[in-house]
């Protein structure tokens, strides 16, 4: 995984950077962009709202894209990346391993608290719920996400696969890795039987491919995820942070009439209104979620003894219940 994100990172630096590279000066910042669908796409959403930050903050903004969440995440360890959209599971990596900070959410356009993730299929599929899924005959091809993905990858295999003591590897003829646009295009064409999707790349799809979404239906959804996060880097020089945040934080409620007006129309390009305050405390629940994955995971191996097992799942609950704590004194959503 990492060399293949080193090679993630060097694809993206080369094919979208400038010689200029790398923002080592206090002029200009290399902005990551997740790959949820192809990069022409999030080109076309992105770089209005990019445009726009450039131009009040006088920093060259340069867009960052990789083949990969990994890549975005090892973009801004190696400080490739200075400030990126994440999930929240990339967000979480971003924080513990590339000296990332949480500095606003996203917030949705038509005032959802967060979005779900969704299990999607042919409107002509026999599968109707998670437990047609979970027959585990070898007979279904799935499509899941980004490992780095949260509605991709980590929801679903907490809550379907860790739940269940189902070995996805086992259950299914193939489980194939790909973004939410892949995914769903290829539920609505039938090169996969199932795949894992959410609501805000459903709703995009709605609009850029609407006949490939009347061929889709959804047979699960998962509990509410929170928003997600926008990240810098902990070391970005201060003055960097004050011009960035200032510019998110109006961006869309400061300003004339038109200007606003502007504003919110390139967010709505994104499905977003504008963006809120936020900190690393929005990422206790995924935290918590992703230590009860591993607990499942330890509860069902077959390799440990009851004695090993019972020792690893009180040092996780300990964790959670630590974590659970600090979300009480310091909510984040």
């Amino acid at each position: 995984m990492f060399k293949k994100s080193l090679l993630a990172v060097a694809f993206a630096v080369s094919t979208i950077v400038s010689t200029s590279a790398f923002a080592q000066s206090k002029s200009e910042i290399n902005f990551g962009i997740i790959s949820t669908e192809s990069t022409s796409n999030l080109k076309q959403t992105w770089t209005p709202f990019l445009e726009a930050m450039e131009k009040s903050t006088g920093l060259k903004i340069n867009a960052f894209f990789a083949p990969d969440y990994a890549g975005v995440i090892e973009g801004m360890r190696f400080n490739k990346v200075q400030v990126a959209w994440f999930g929240n599971k990339s967000a979480m990596e971003a924080v513990d391993r590339a000296k990332g900070e949480i500095f606003a959410q996203t917030v949705d356009s038509d005032g959802n608290p967060g979005y779900w993730s969704l299990l999607v299929t042919h409107k002509d599929s026999p599968l109707n719920s998670v437990e047609d899924v979970l027959k585990c005959d070898g007979s279904l091809n799935f499509g899941i996400g980004d490992p780095n993905s949260t509605s991709g990858f980590l929801v679903p295999t907490t809550y379907i696969f860790a739940k269940n003591n189902v070995d996805p590897s086992k259950c299914f003829k193939t489980v194939r890795n790909a973004n939410h646009q892949a995914n769903a295009m290829s539920a609505a064409n039938k090169l996969v039987d199932v795949a894992a999707n959410n609501t805000e790349n459903m709703r995009r799809l709605e609009k850029t491919a609407p006949e490939a979404f009347k061929n889709l239906k959804v047979i699960w959804k998962s509990p509410l995820i929170p928003s997600d996060p926008l990240v810098w880097r902990k070391d970005l020089d201060k003055d960097i942070k004050a011009k960035i945040y200032t510019f998110v934080m109006s961006y869309g409620r400061i300003g004339s009439p038109e200007e606003v007006e502007s504003a919110r129309k390139t967010l709505k390009l994104l499905q977003w209104a504008p963006f809120r305050p936020s900190s690393d405390a929005q990422l206790y629940p995924i935290r918590i979620l992703a230590i009860n994955k591993e607990i499942l995971k330890i509860q069902s191996s077959t390799k440990l003894s009851e004695a090993d097992k019972k020792a690893k799942v009180a040092e996780l609950q300990k964790k959670s219940e630590a974590i659970s704590m600090l979300a009480e004194k310091v909510p984040g959503m």
